[in-house]
């Protein structure tokens, strides 16, 4: 290996990509360690690091190229040893004259002024704080001044963060193509109004509030089904460019907030929407009207309370057919759906907004490729029947579906292009719908689970990879709703 040319034995290590195999290359000889350090653009520090100065020095020293910094201390207990502190995160700072993106995770030690010996750093593109207790928008604000290149921020339980002077900067400075926010209790939805002229760039903005127990259930509130926040257009600002969104359990009034977002985004692409209290038909056809490039959708939905201005009152889900009959309309390059309800009742139907003939014919004006369909109480075996008549349909899943029956599976069987099906929680399909998929011989995935009239004897051989479980598992879990 000696007497390879440098270029050759760079061009290997290229092609391996295992960090531990790298790491035990770079054993070998001096040459592979000297190039192997050279090469190396990202690393993963976190417990068991040497936070001597010195060791930090060496470490930079090595790395001569680093671009990527990832410091993580997830998991971490004072048995481990010291955490890097202000001190050692100024040596990667100064000697590591390359980096790009840095992010700091469950980083107890650090502070304003370790993350402010960042602030000249003007090739950093990305920061991501993950868990950062000590951190507060002085520290932010110090680094969206002096990070000219910064495009991307990512703020996850960042406790201390409260002040907007980062966030009004970043929008004047008009960099920003990325922001994510979450569980930052400090960081209110509305407060992203004075991000101004910034949303212009933005490409990717998440906002999630900290999830809390009662989020998912029926509140006390009233809201007005007809309330139109896009009727006029009181924010000067524009989202022309956003093409994913990502908004978690917040409340829309009487704030408005980030409610009016939904009007100003021609480029969306993709769409998640959980939990957002009291939006209404109003808030999806002024969306769906302007993003003709949507393609995938993911609606978190729960019971509300609306009152109409005649005193009518009803318990349902936000959205209803109204808002279906848009998105079908307007968004012929729709190809991920993905619903889920909670807390709604399999005795009353009613209380999810959309109906079967709804949704129906949104199945029939988009390419669905995918579909997810979690309680959703309204859909039968008739929609089944409906399915199976999609030509796009690829994978189908299922959970808490209990009108969906045996009869169901014959019907999705003969689909043309289902190649994937998920049943979860589906008490009402049997070893006889199992039958029935596999005479069919089209399936290239399955998975049963907690399925309890579906045995494993009947789910094998009914597609070339089944995945069975009779008990609940983690995904099963979140996707009800008591997972994380």
């Amino acid at each position: 290996m000696e007497d390879l040319p440098e270029a050759l034995v760079t061009e290997i290590l290229k092609s391996i990509t295992r960090t531990s195999d790298l790491n035990s290359l770079s054993l070998v000889s001096k040459q592979l360690y000297k190039i192997e350090g050279n090469q190396r653009g990202s690393i993963h520090v976190g417990s068991g690091l040497c936070t001597a100065t010195e060791a930090l020095t060496s470490l930079c020293a090595r790395f001569t190229n680093l671009r990527k910094l990832e410091i993580d201390y997830s998991g971490w207990i004072t048995g481990h040893g010291k955490q890097l502190d202000n001190k050692g995160l100024s040596v990667f700072s100064s000697h590591c004259s390359s980096l790009t993106d840095l992010t700091l995770s469950f980083c107890s030690c650090i502070d304003d002024s370790g993350l402010g010996s960042f602030a000249y750093c003007k090739t950093l593109v990305s920061l991501r704080l993950n868990s950062a207790p000590k951190i507060t928008s002085y520290g932010l604000l110090s680094v969206a001044v002096g990070c000219t290149s910064l495009s991307a921020l990512h703020l996850i339980d960042c406790k201390k963060i409260d002040s907007v002077e980062w966030l009004e900067y970043l929008g004047s400075d008009g960099s920003l193509e990325e922001l994510v926010v979450k569980n930052c209790k400090r960081i209110n939805h509305h407060d992203f109004l004075k991000f101004g002229s910034g949303w212009k760039k933005l490409q990717k903005f998440e906002f999630e509030r900290k999830r809390k127990r009662h989020d998912r259930y029926i509140g006390y509130d009233f809201y007005d089904p007809s309330y139109d926040a896009h009727s006029t257009d009181i924010y000067d600002f524009s989202c022309e460019s956003l093409k994913d969104l990502r908004l978690a359990h917040i409340k829309t009034w009487p704030e408005i907030g980030l409610r009016v977002v939904l009007g100003k985004c021609k480029a969306l692409e993709n769409l998640w929407l959980e939990y957002v209290h009291a939006l209404n038909d109003n808030d999806m056809i002024a969306l769906f009207r302007s993003c003709s490039n949507l393609k995938s959708i993911s609606l978190g939905l729960n019971l509300q309370r609306y009152r109409s201005e005649d005193g009518y009152c009803e318990t349902r889900t936000s959205f209803t057919d109204n808002s279906i009959y848009a998105l079908a309309l307007n968004c012929p390059m729709l190809q991920i759906v993905d619903l889920k309800f909670t807390g709604c009742s399999r005795d009353w139907p009613s209380e999810i907004g959309f109906t079967q003939k709804g949704f129906l014919a949104l199945i029939q004006s988009c390419p669905i490729r995918v579909l997810v369909l979690n309680t959703a109480n309204f859909f039968d075996d008739e929609g089944m029947k409906a399915l199976s008549s999609s030509p796009h349909l690829e994978t189908l899943e299922l959970i808490l579906c209990h009108a969906v029956t045996d009869a169901g599976m014959r019907f999705i069987a003969h689909a043309p292009c289902l190649s994937n099906l998920t049943l979860r929680a589906c008490h009402n399909v049997t070893d006889v719908g199992m039958a029935e998929l596999g005479r069919a011989h089209k399936l290239e995935s399955l998975v049963i689970e907690y399925c309890g009239e579906v045995s494993l004897q009947a789910a094998q051989g009914v597609a070339k990879s089944v995945h069975y479980s009779e008990n609940f598992s983690d995904s099963l879990m979140k996707a009800i709703g008591l997972g994380a």
